[in-house]
């Protein structure tokens, strides 16, 4: 059981990974749209590092419980593209490329606090649980954005490379934010209950699954170059991930 000095630190790592992971990804998109050609995310202060132009609510809320959430969607104008489809693509799957690339470049830290980082009194613990949260918050909004349900990047996706809009399409359209809290909703009860006891919980954790599967296998490129480099078996730290 975690003592409230741990929890305060954790979550105040979280609130700072979180906020580093979602501005960088909707800079991301922000900054390939306006070099394709559209203004609109300029116009609309999009361009910009500040965390507050980004944050939804209900989607910081959301991450903040469960690892998991949205930005504020970048407003963009397809019709400015230089090139329509290639630039909506482009401007759609920037963000996720980005945490990916967050993915990679924040590993190294944690096997560097895990491995080096001396025992200093809360810095640790700090260090320790923001690295880990950087890396595995940038891995899951990548894989939970490729969800094709909107407002997600997914959806974005599909829209730029479908042209046909049919029942589905319109069902995702419609409903999509409504099933993502859907299932936000069902994951934060089951970490409820394994809180409190009833660890077969787990097992209907649905964004707990995702979670693990973007840890384990989506990110087993980026443990195996650095395991390489540190002379770590990527499962050594992937374990470690799983706290």
């Amino acid at each position: 059981m975690e003592n409230i000095g741990e929890q305060f630190i954790r979550l105040f790592a979280s609130l700072i990974a979180v906020t580093v992971v979602l501005t960088l990804h909707e800079f991301a998109h922000a900054f390939v749209a306006y070099k394709c050609g559209d203004p609109t995310p300029k116009w609309g202060k999009r361009l910009s590092l500040n965390p507050l132009r980004h944050f939804d609510p209900i989607g910081l809320v959301c991450f903040a419980l469960v690892g998991f959430g949205w930005a504020k969607p970048v407003p963009i104008n397809p019709d400015n593209f230089k090139k329509y489809r290639l630039g909506l693509g482009l401007t759609a799957s920037a963000g996720i490329i980005v945490n990916y690339l967050m993915a990679f470049l924040f590993y190294p830290l944690v096997l560097v606090v895990i491995n080096f980082m001396p025992r200093i009194v809360f810095l640790t613990d700090f260090l320790y649980y923001l690295t880990i949260l950087l890396y595995s918050y940038s891995l899951s909004f990548c894989v939970f954005n490729l969800l094709p349900l909107y407002p997600l990047d997914g959806f974005r996706i599909v829209d730029a490379l479908n042209k046909r809009r049919g029942k589905i399409y319109r069902f995702l359209r419609s409903y999509g934010q409504w099933i993502l809290l859907g299932l936000i909703a069902e994951s934060f009860l089951c970490d409820l209950f394994v809180r409190f006891g009833v660890s077969q919980m787990e097992w209907f954790n649905i964004l707990g699954w995702i979670m693990q599967f973007a840890t384990k296998y989506v990110g087993f490129p980026i443990s195996a170059i650095w395991g390489l480099v540190f002379g770590m078996p990527p499962g050594e730290v992937w374990s470690l991930l799983l706290w």
